[in-house]
C-alpha cells in the first residue's frame, strides 16, 4: 500500500474548508447531499482496517492490519464479522471470524470467505509469502470452521516481504461475473507462485492475475504496472484501476482500463517505449489508489450509479470515473464523490448499503486507536432484505440472475454453478438467449451457463457468436478456460475479426492468442497499425498516460503472435504491406529462427526504411530480460530507461553484433550516429557504437546548509506545542514568496526539489500540494518521524572496503545503487559490493528545523509548499 503523504492528525478539530463529520470521523470535502453517512464502527473494533467486503445480506467482514505497509511482525492482523441488526446504520454484533496478518482483500461467497494475506512461518516469526486462502462457515456461527484451504501460495517476494514488509506486495481482490476471482498485484511480483493444481507461475513486476474459485487455472490477465491496489469489474468484465504512483520520480495515479492480455509497461517501456504499451486513460496528479468498486445497484441515484467507484489513500478521497466508450476501450473524467481520512477500501450489499473503510491516520504500521468504517446509503433508501440464496428455488435465482443489481446477479449466478442441475443450466442460458432482457442479465446468464455446462456448452455458445449483441461476450466465454480450448472452433473468431465493432475484434483478436492455433497468425498479422504507432523522441517521456484507442487492436494482436510464438508467420510477412506488425511483435521474440530471418529479410529487401525498422528489431533482440528468481526488486525509484531491467545476452546475440558492425561500416556519419543512438536507446553496450566522450559540465553547486544550526534555534514555533502550532497556522495565510526564500533558508533544499528538472533528492515537492493540504504539511514539518514518506525512508548501506553509506536512494539499477545524504553528497554504490542494506526507522529529516520560525513565518513556508502542484 504505497502512500505519499505523510503522518496526519485528524482528532484535532482545525480543518480547512467545507467539512463534514461523520460520528467523530471528519472528512476533507463535502459529502454528496444525496447521502446519508453514519459512522458504523470505530477503533475500538476496527482500527487499521485495511480491506473489507460484505455479504449480499449487509454482513460487513472487515480486515484489520495492524502490521500496516511497512511492519513485519506477526500476530497483528484478524478479519472481523461486524453485523447491523436493525438496519439503522451502525454495527450492533461483531465477531472475530478468523485470526490472519495483513489481510489485504476479501471476498464473500455465501459461507465461504475468500483471503489475501501475509505468511509467517511459526519457526522463524519471519514473512513467508503471501496466499490467497479460503475459510468456510458452514455451521453460521461467524466464525470460520478451521483452518483456511490455500489456493494459491508464494504469491509475492517473501524476499521484499521480509525486509520491507507489504507496501508493493500483492494486494486487493474480487470476483468478476465470469467467477474468476482477480487479483491486484504490486510490483514486487512473484516468484513460482502455486496453485491448487500445482501449476507455477512467476511475474516479474505487477499486473493483474486471476484464478478460479477452486484455486485452479491460475493466469496472468494484464502486466506492467506499478502497485496497483484493487480492481473494479463492470457488469461486461471490463476492468478498471487506479494505480499508485511511482515515488517522487513524476509518475503519478493513472486511472487504466485493463485489457485482457494487455502490457503497460511499467517501468523499463513506461517512458521511452511508449509506442509498445497500452497507455492509461488519464495521469491523475499525485495520491495513492487503493480500494475500488464498479457502483451498479438500482437503489442508488443514477448520478452515482454504474460508475467505477476508486478510493485514494493519499487525497483522503472517493472518487467517481465517469467512463465513456472509445473503440475497444474508454475515456474517462474524475470526480470527488466523498471524502475520507486515509481510505482504505469499499463494499456494497444486495440491499444497496455503501461500506467504506478509512486508516484515519493510523501511519504505516497501524495504530489501535485510528480507523473506522462508515455506511452511505441515498436518502431515500430503505431497506429491502436480500434473500437467502441457498433456499432459493432456481427460478427464483434466475430473477435474481435478471436483477438490475450486480451483487444480485453475482451471487445467484454462484449459487447456479453450485447447484449444476439441468434446471440450472436452462436458465442460464434461456436468460443468454433471451433478446428482449437487458444486456447485463444476458451476460449474466452466458457466463452462468458456461460455468456450468463446461464442454458440453460450446456449441450454444458457439451459436450465440451469431447474434451481433452478444457476439463479444459469446466469444470471450468461449475462450475463456484452457481446459476447454480443444473443442473450440476458430472460424467464430476469424469471423470476429471482420466485425465492425471494435470490441468484437478485440475479444476475437484475444481468444486467437488463447486458442494457441499457428495457422491463424496471418489473420492476425492483417490488423492495421495507426500512424500513432510511433517511438518517443529521444530522451523524450513518451504519452504514457494519454488514451489512444487506435493501438489497442494492434497492441492486442502483437500480444497474440507473441503467445502463439508465430516467428514463420511474423518472418515471412516483413517483406509485405503488414511488415509494421511483424517487426513489431518479432521484438519480443528471442529465438535463433527469428533473428535469422530478420537478417536474410534485410538482405532480400531494396527499401531503405524497411531496412532501417529491421535493423531497430534486431538491436532490440540483442538482449533480454534476464530471468527472474526473486533474489532482486527494482525499488521504489527504478530505473525506467528500458527497454529491459536487468538485461542479458544470450544465444543469438552474437550473430546481431556481427550483423550491425558490419551495417554500420557500410554507413556515413550520419548512420553511424544512428547504430550509436541504438546503442543507447537499447542498452545493447557494443563497444563499436560507444557514444563519443564528452567533457561534462561541473556540477551545479548547491547552497551548503547547516541543518544542525538551524534546528538548535528556538524561536515562537520551537517554545509551543504542536497543537497550538497548528491552530494558529489554521489562521494565519502566510506570504508564499517569503516561504519560497524560507525553503532555501531553513535547508529544505538539502532534501527536497521542486521543479521536475532538478536533480532528484528526497520526497519530490512539486505536487505535494496536490496531495497534502496546508494542516497535513505543518505536521509532515514539525514531525518528519511521524510517518515517513514511502520511497524515502533513511537507508543504511555496508559494502566490501569497510565502507557504509547512509542516505536516500535516489536511483537504482541491477548494477548500482545511487544514494544521497543530508548534506546532498551523492554516492554511487556497486550492487555487488553490498554486504548489507537496511531501512531505518527514523526520518533523514531532523526534527526541529522550523523551530526558530515565527508563526507568520511557518505559514509562509506552508502556502508555499501548498501552491506546489506541479
Amino acid at each position: 500500500m504505497t502512500k505519499i503523504s505523510l503522518g496526519l492528525i485528524y482528532s484535532l478539530a482545525v480543518f480547512i474548508g467545507s467539512n463534514q463529520f461523520i460520528g467523530d470521523a471528519q472528512t476533507t470535502a463535502p459529502n454528496p447531499p444525496e447521502l446519508t453517512i453514519t459512522r458504523f464502527s470505530g477503533p475500538d473494533i476496527t482500527p487499521s482496517p485495511a480491506c473489507l467486503a460484505v455479504a449480499p445480506t449487509g454482513e460487513v467482514f472487515v480486515g484489520v492490519d495492524m502490521i500496516g505497509s511497512l511492519g513485519k511482525d506477526p500476530g497483528k492482523g484478524r478479519i472481523l464479522k461486524l453485523i447491523d441488526k436493525d438496519n439503522d446504520g451502525k454495527m450492533d454484533q461483531h465477531i472475530e471470524f478468523a485470526t490472519v496478518d495483513n489481510p489485504r482483500g476479501i471476498i464473500v461467497q455465501g459461507s465461504r470467505v475468500f483471503v489475501l494475506h501475509t505468511t509467517f512461518s511459526k519457526e522463524t516469526g519471519k514473512a513467508s509469502g503471501m496466499a490467497l486462502v479460503v475459510f468456510e462457515d458452514k455451521d453460521g456461527d461467524g466464525k470460520a470452521d478451521g483452518p483456511p484451504q490455500p489456493l494459491i501460495e508464494n504469491l509475492s517476494n517473501t524476499k521484499y516481504i521480509q525486509e520491507r514488509g507489504t507496501d508493493h506486495a500483492t494486494n486487493g481482490i474480487r470476483m468478476g461475473i465470469d467467477g474468476w476471482i482477480y487479483i491486484a498485484v504490486g510490483d514486487f511480483g512473484f516468484h513460482d507462485a502455486t496453485d491448487r493444481s500445482g501449476k507455477k507461475l512467476t511475474m516479474l513486476g505487477g499486473g493483474i492475475v486471476r484464478v478460479r474459485p477452486d484455486g485452479t487455472e491460475m493466469e496472468i490477465f494484464t502486466h506492467g504496472t506499478r502497485n496497483v491496489y484493487d480492481v473494479a469489474i463492470d457488469p461486461y468484465m471490463n476492468i478498471f484501476t487506479r494505480e499508485n504512483t511511482n515515488d517522487g520520480g513524476g509518475w503519478n495515479v493513472r486511472f487504466s482500463h485493463h485489457i485482457q492480455s494487455g502490457e503497460y509497461g511499467y517501468p523499463v517501456l513506461f517512458q521511452h517505449f511508449t509506442d509498445e504499451i497500452l497507455p492509461a486513460l488519464a495521469d491523475l496528479g499525485g495520491g495513492s489508489g487503493t480500494g475500488a468498486l464498479y457502483m451498479a445497484e438500482p437503489s442508488w441515484p443514477e448520478k452515482y450509479n454504474n460508475v467505477p467507484m476508486m478510493a485514494d489513500w493519499g487525497r483522503s478521497m472517493l472518487y467517481i470515473h465517469r467512463v465513456t466508450p472509445d473503440g475497444p476501450t474508454f475515456t474517462q473524467k474524475e470526480e470527488e464523490f466523498i471524502g475520507l481520512p486515509q481510505i482504505t477500501d469499499l463494499d456494497v450489499d444486495g440491499s444497496g448499503r455503501l461500506y467504506l473503510s478509512a486508516w484515519d491516520g493510523a501511519g504505516y504500521s497501524g495504530s489501535p486507536e485510528k480507523g473506522y468504517v462508515i455506511r452511505a446509503v441515498p436518502n431515500n433508501w430503505t431497506y429491502q432484505p436480500f434473500p437467502d440464496v441457498a433456499k432459493a428455488s432456481v427460478e427464483e435465482l434466475a430473477r435474481l440472475l435478471k436483477s438490475a443489481s450486480a451483487v444480485a446477479r453475482l451471487n445467484a449466478s454462484q449459487e447456479l454453478i453450485a447447484r449444476a442441475g439441468k434446471d440450472a443450466i436452462a436458465a442460464a442460458l434461456g436468460i443468454a438467449s433471451d433478446v428482449q432482457l437487458p444486456l447485463f442479465a444476458r451476460v449474466a446468464g452466458l457466463y452462468t451457463y458456461a460455468q456450468i455446462a463446461g464442454a458440453e456448452g460450446i456449441p450454444a455458445l458457439t451459436a450465440l457468436t451469431k447474434d451481433a449483441t452478444m457476439r463479444e461476450h459469446a466469444l470471450r466465454a468461449l475462450a475463456d478456460r484452457k481446459g476447454l480450448l480443444k473443442d473450440v472452433a476458430t472460424e467464430p473468431f476469424l469471423e470476429g475479426l471482420k466485425d465492425p465493432s471494435p470490441r468484437v475484434q478485440a475479444a476475437a483478436i484475444i481468444g486467437l492468442g488463447r486458442l494457441g492455433r499457428i495457422e491463424t497468425a496471418s489473420a492476425l498479422l492483417q490488423t492495421k497499425v495507426p500512424a500513432s504507432f510511433v517511438a518517443p523522441v529521444k530522451d523524450i517521456e513518451g504519452p504514457h498516460a494519454t488514451p489512444n484507442a487506435a493501438i489497442v487492436l494492434p497492441h492486442l494482436a502483437v500480444r497474440a503472435l507473441v503467445n502463439l510464438h508465430a516467428v514463420d508467420a511474423t518472418v515471412a510477412a516483413i517483406n509485405t504491406e503488414n511488415a509494421t506488425l511483424a517487426l513489431w511483435a518479432l521484438r519480443y521474440m528471442h529465438d535463433p529462427k527469428a533473428v535469422d530471418g530478420l537478417i536474410n529479410a534485410y538482405e532480400l529487401s531494396k527499401d531503405a526504411k524497411l531496412k532501417r525498422q529491421i535493423i531497430t528489431t534486431l538491436a532490440r533482440l540483442y538482449k533480454k530480460e534476464d530471468t527472474y528468481d526473486a533474489s532482486w526488486w527494482w525499488g521504489t525509484r527504478p530505473d525506467s530507461h528500458g527497454p529491459y531491467y536487468k538485461a542479458v545476452t544470450w544465444e543469438a546475440s552474437p550473430a546481431i553484433e556481427k550483423f550491425l558492425k558490419k551495417e554500420s561500416l557500410k554507413t556515413s556519419p550520419t548512420g553511424k550516429a544512428f547504430f550509436r543512438d541504438l546503442d543507447a536507446r537499447n542498452r545493447m553496450d557494443i563497444p563499436a557504437f560507444a557514444a563519443e566522450k564528452k567533457v561534462i559540465a561541473a556540477p551545479v553547486k548547491e547552497p551548503k546548509v547547516d541543518l544542525e544550526k538551524i534546528k538548535s534555534k528556538k524561536g515562537q514555533v520551537g517554545k509551543s506545542s504542536i497543537e497550538d502550532v497548528l491552530l494558529a497556522i489554521n489562521k494565519l495565510k502566510g506570504d508564499p514568496a517569503r516561504g519560497k526564500q524560507l525553503f532555501t533558508i531553513q535547508g529544505c533544499v538539502a532534501c527536497h526539489s521542486i521543479n521536475k528538472g532538478e536533480t532528484m533528492k528526497g520526497p519530490f515537492m512539486g505536487q505535494i500540494g496536490s496531495i497534502m493540504n496546508r494542516e497535513q504539511i505543518t505536521e509532515s514539518i514539525l514531525k518528519p518521524n511521524a510517518s515517513i514518506s514511502q520511497g524515502f525512508a533513511t537507508v543504511m548501506i555496508t559494502a566490501k572496503g569497510n565502507k557504509s553509506y547512509m542516505g536516500f536512494v535516489t536511483e537504482e539499477t541491477s548494477a548500482r545503487v545511487v544514494m544521497r545524504d543530508i548534506t546532498g553528497q551523492v554516492f554511487t554504490v556497486k550492487t555487488a559490493d553490498i554486504l548489507t542494506r537496511k531501512e531505518m526507522k527514523t526520518s533523514m529529516m531532523p526534527t526541529g528545523l522550523a523551530n526558530a520560525l515565527s508563526y507568520e513565518e511557518l505559514a509562509s513556508l506552508v502556502s508555499y509548499l501548498a501552491q506546489q502542484k506541479k
